[in-house]
């Protein structure tokens, strides 16, 4: 089985050495950078299937890294967590709506670590096998192609951040159904993710106004969470 290719864009020396160490042990092939600029360049050669990102880098940042990752043809789709000290939910948002994937908080626990890694390529390689047609969620003009990742209004491409796919996925391939913040949140990052509710409502938002008129299926369930409107294939 071919191994997965994990790159690591780190400028702390001793960490980018024992998260390569870590990686590598767990059966990873890491390519390491110190910058931005590095990582771009190496990315380019090797496209990674999961880039792991620090924000706080010399030269261009981790964010502008990211969007300029999700920009290139080569990389745009790699998967990306953001790994940085900085826990302030505008941080937070500022990484998800930067189509980071996930954001992990310094100082973490590496088995914690590596279950996000493992999750996110276990999602992505789902993607790859499952059944298009057994995927496909569709609401009047909207259609989620979940093997492809792929949401359209009128066949017109909407183009969505991972974590507002994610969350769109979750809500509406349970239609009527109310989730709870902390259960969007356990479903789509995981329970140890590092969110408040202001990050949900800010995803929430995005994702209503790149839906348009659909956008209104997701609706707002006052003191308790959200829920999709509608029935499937009506």
């Amino acid at each position: 089985m071919m191994k997965n290719r994990l790159l690591l864009i780190e400028d702390e020396i001793n960490l980018q050495n024992s998260l390569a160490y870590l990686l590598e042990r767990e059966g990873f092939t890491v390519d390491s950078a110190s910058t931005g600029e590095q990582g771009l360049e190496l990315a380019r050669v090797k496209p990674p299937d999961l880039v792991l990102l620090d924000v706080n880098l010399p030269g261009i940042d981790g964010f502008e890294t990211a969007r300029r990752l999700r920009s290139d043809p080569l990389t745009r789709s790699c998967l990306i967590i953001m790994l940085t000290a900085r826990a302030h939910p505008d941080d937070i948002v500022q990484g998800l709506s930067s189509v980071a994937d996930d954001y992990v908080t310094k100082p973490f626990l590496p088995r914690v670590l590596l279950a996000r890694i493992a999750a996110h390529l276990r999602r992505a390689g789902a993607g790859d096998v499952a059944d298009g047609e057994d995927r496909l969620l569709r609401f009047d003009s909207l259609t989620i192609n979940q093997a492809a990742r792929d949401v359209r209004i009128d066949a017109v491409s909407v183009k969505l951040t991972p974590t507002e796919y994610d969350i769109l996925v979750l809500l509406a391939a349970h239609p009527n159904r109310v989730f709870t913040r902390s259960q969007i949140i356990d479903q789509v990052r995981g329970n140890d993710f590092a969110i408040t509710d202001r990050v949900v409502d800010y995803q929430i938002s995005g994702l209503r106004k790149k839906l348009g008129g659909e956008g209104q299926r997701i609706e707002t369930v006052h003191g308790v969470g959200y829920k999709f409107q509608g029935t499937p294939g009506a």
